[in-house]
């Protein structure tokens, strides 16, 4: 019989604290390439990820709630271990539950709890980007099954997963690539499954996690296809949104790091005879990332309860952005604040903030970039005001069902018709806008529960002033744009 969870957390959080921090020192192999065998052993050996696999096949029932628990837990120690789990459990383990054929899925979920097998996503590509519509990665119906092959770049855990699912496009008997993605699932201790790592990345944070580009070329069984409820595109947005969605699992836990180190940090450190706790803006850079834990924490709590494998989340892209980039702002906020409340301190390698600053700022950028998705809540807003007809941003979120409790504390920044044509500047300034109204809609549905009231009050306070300057950004005439052959006439010392 399984654990009851809250105790079973306790004691993975017990493992963690006693593998990183008493049998080995976090501080030396965070400096270091991959994560040591002795230490993944010691770590796996708790089965982390038995919280996305389905009860009946021994996991503990991928219930989102514990997912997120599990991320937090982890990422509170490590966000490279975290992000590592967050892969298997968002990008493998749930895709598998969801949508692989069920003669498959047995073998894959043992393999994942006795023998603490990996697996990851293989989507991008060095020639496309975010422009996975445009994959070149193609695969071909064969006797026995697919043929795929194709490059693929900046997969996390290359060369470690033991299992991939790897998006590709059919092949016509013309050689035309099809619309449609396909997603197979790719066994690497299979014969003809192989995948070759052509190149290692020197990946600037996130030291644990291997990155590289991968050549795919490969042969897998009919029934390692997986089979969408109706389209590949809508199957591959399901996934990817769910995984945006569980970014505050892993936000929670770092994000709380980052507030008891600078609480510890300033309550101890002393300067002029006073404790840096005492100063007013420290005070103040305190309160932001008390926010940002407010704010993860009522993203965790939505998530839970719209984001299972049982709901179908293709046209949650709203929700999911909102998620995805606003939460992963705040990590990076959190660790620059950290850093500067540290001092000279904050410059060392093994200091936590510092370390934090490079490992959460691949957040922003993998499974597209900030700028990119707040632009992109901006375009699926302007779709919803135009089919309503109704361009005044308040009164559309007013109605808008993302914000029906937070659009009021807006009145005064929002209360303006916008013309849906405009620069992307200022859509991304707009998307910034929306994720914060939306995200205090999030916090204030945790409020009815009971969470606690003054770090509410605090971070509505916050986000006000956010939503104020970025109002303000948005009305301002900024035409500024690229100047060609910068070089001629800019030389100082020419004018003395």
């Amino acid at each position: 019989m399984l654990k009851d969870f809250s105790e079973y957390i306790k004691d993975f959080e017990n493992t963690l604290k006693d593998v990183f921090h008493q049998r080995y020192d976090i501080h030396q192999f965070s400096k270091e390439r991959g994560l040591p065998v002795v230490v993944l052993r010691d770590i796996m050996a708790k089965a982390p990820l038995s919280v996305a696999i389905p009860e009946n096949y021994g996991g503990r029932g991928v219930k989102v709630n514990e997912c997120l628990r599990m991320l937090s837990a982890a990422s509170y120690e490590s966000l490279p271990l975290s992000l590592t789990f967050g892969i298997n459990i968002a990008l493998f383990l749930e895709p598998v539950a969801k949508y692989a054929n069920e003669s498959v899925k047995g073998t894959i979920f043992k393999r994942f709890l006795e023998k603490q097998n990996m697996g990851g996503l293989m989507i991008t590509e060095p020639d496309f980007g975010s422009d996975a519509l445009g994959m070149q990665t193609y695969n071909e119906k064969v006797e026995d099954g697919y043929t795929i092959k194709g490059t693929k770049h900046w997969q996390g855990l290359t060369g470690m997963a033991d299992y991939w699912l790897i998006t590709s496009r059919g092949k016509s008997a013309n050689g035309n690539l099809n619309r449609d993605i396909d997603f197979f699932i790719c066994d690497v201790s299979q014969p003809n499954q192989q995948i070759t790592v052509e190149e290692y990345y020197d990946n600037l944070g996130l030291y644990m996690i291997p990155y590289g580009k991968n050549k795919v070329d490969v042969q897998v069984p009919e029934n390692y296809k997986l089979e969408p409820h109706s389209s590949g595109v809508k199957m591959m947005l399901d996934v990817l949104h769910r995984s945006r969605m569980q970014f505050p699992g892993m936000a929670l836990g770092f994000i709380k790091r980052m507030l008891d180190e600078s609480i510890k940090y300033c309550t101890e450190r002393v300067v002029g005879q006073k404790k840096l706790i005492e100063l007013d803006q420290v005070k103040y850079q305190i309160s932001t990332i008390q926010s940002s834990y407010t704010i993860a924490s009522a993203m965790c709590y939505r998530s839970s309860t719209h984001s299972g494998i049982d709901h179908d989340l293709a046209n949650s892209g709203i929700e999911a952005n909102t998620m995805k980039a606003f939460v992963t702002d705040l990590m990076q906020d959190a660790a620059q604040t950290l850093t500067q409340l540290s001092g000279s301190k904050g410059f060392k390698m093994e200091n936590i903030g510092g370390r934090g600053i490079m490992d959460s700022r691949a957040f922003q950028i993998f499974e597209g970039s900030n700028e990119m998705l707040y632009t992109q809540i901006t375009e699926m807003i302007f779709k919803l005001m135009k089919r309503k007809k109704e361009f005044n941003i308040y009164r559309f979120l007013k109605e808008f069902n993302l914000t029906t409790q937070s659009y009021a504390y807006f009145k005064d920044y929002i209360d303006f018709s916008v013309d849906i044509d405009m620069k992307q500047r200022k859509m991304i300034d707009l998307g910034k806008v929306f994720s914060r109204i939306i995200s205090i809609n999030f916090v204030l549905d945790m409020q009815d529960k009971g969470f606690r009231t003054d770090l509410i009050t605090n971070c509505v306070e916050l986000l006000k002033l956010d939503v104020s300057n970025l109002i303000n950004s948005f009305h301002s005439k900024n035409t500024v744009i690229q100047i060609e052959d910068y070089n001629e006439n800019s030389q100082w010392y020419n004018f003395i």
